[in-house]
């Protein structure tokens, strides 16, 4: 799979731009703020329904304009495939693949896989739990439709549980059957979100520790551990187990929403002992795990697109890096950088390779 062509009208800071891709590399360069990012991110808007960057849709229309459209084509088995998103300032996102809209946005995710890599990403190490959830959820959500209806029923029954827990607190009082039914929907949902993400980290940990060795060129020891309260019993029990510890707090103390990702270097824990260097190279190690492991299972093979990502890497981790994205398993690479001479150098023995410079919005198309 491949995007054959993209077409951008008020999105962002781009007013217009419509242009013809290439099958490898991509290569969107200029200064900062001049709209390099927002070219991949109107791929991951065909890709993921949204913006990687601004989850708000309408402040993503270019200002003081009253609507925006992104809008491309798709070579997907040797057939075209169209995705059109527009969007009124005041209106309702329209979503339409092949001139049908959908009934729900997330019958798209999945479809057209896409696997991003940017700056804000460095809070996925740095970060809190809640961002490496976050990073877990959108790689099986696009493989699995069932996991991610059940991510959103868990949610919902979390928000009621805790308003309810609320509502206790604030009126004394307490009615534990009105507090069961959210425990049942909960258990239920919860159970089956946990199975699923032990199972997809059992394929997913050998793909990272591979590339983690490979772009770092080193003998360092890099951990990967899942790290969940249902490791230690049901759901349900726990919940009733954790009641006044609930009650107390006026939130959900236990369930997967509390899961993380325990990543270390050496035994350590990357995120406090870990280098910038390490860091940088755990995060390339697990999008590209996530490239490998969704390639795999859906037999569709993601866009790739790495924003920025030259700048903290050393020389040597930067040419292992491209040496990995140029085989043939990679397709299709959006890059973006601010030096035009490091990409032409970086990508010199490459064939297929179209370069856009942009500045102030405007997109040169060659």
């Amino acid at each position: 799979m491949y995007l054959k062509q993209l077409s951008l009208v008020n999105f962002k800071n781009i007013s217009g731009t419509d242009m013809e891709l290439g099958k490898k590399f991509n290569c969107f360069v200029g200064n900062n703020g001049s709209g390099k990012t927002t070219v991949l991110d109107a791929v991951h808007y065909l890709s993921m329904c949204k913006s990687f960057l601004n989850s708000i849709d309408s402040q993503n229309i270019k200002r003081e304009q009253p609507f925006m459209v992104v809008s491309g084509t798709f070579d997907k088995d040797a057939e075209e495939e169209k995705v059109h998103c527009a969007l009124k300032r005041d209106g309702k996102k329209q979503f339409k693949r092949n001139k049908k809209d959908y009934a729900r946005l997330i019958d798209h995710v999945g479809l057209f896989p896409s696997v991003i890599i940017a700056p804000t990403d460095a809070d996925i190490i740095n970060g809190g739990s809640d961002l490496r959830r976050k990073f877990l959820d959108g790689v099986i959500s696009q493989l699995d439709r069932e996991y991610l209806e059940n991510l959103i029923q868990y949610n919902k029954a979390l928000l009621q549980r805790n308003a309810l827990l609320k509502y206790f607190r604030e009126n004394r009082t307490f009615q534990a059957e009105s507090l069961e039914m959210w425990d049942v929907q909960l258990s239920q949902r919860g159970q089956l979100i946990h199975e699923r993400r032990k199972a997809f980290l059992a394929d997913f940990i050998d793909a990272f520790s591979s590339f983690y060795k490979t772009i770092s060129g080193s003998a360092e020891e890099i951990g990967l551990e899942y790290e969940s309260q249902l490791s230690n019993g049901e759901m349900f029990a726990l919940l009733k187990e954790n009641l006044a510890q609930d009650r107390a707090a006026t939130y959900t103390t236990i369930g997967i929403h509390k899961d993380d990702l325990g990543l270390s270097v050496n035994g350590f824990q990357l995120k406090k002992f870990g280098s910038q260097g390490q860091q940088k190279s755990a995060l390339v190690a697990l999008k590209l795990a996530q490239f490998k492991v969704m390639h795999e299972k859906s037999g569709i093979t993601p866009l790739l697109l790495l924003d920025d990502i030259f700048d903290k890497l050393d020389d040597d981790r930067v040419g292992q890096l491209l040496k990995l994205v140029s085989q043939k398993a990679f397709g299709q690479i959006f890059i973006t950088d601010t030096h035009p001479a490091r990409v032409a150098e970086l990508l010199k023995d490459e064939k297929d390779v179209r370069v856009f410079p942009i500045s102030q919005g405007e997109v040169t198309l060659d």
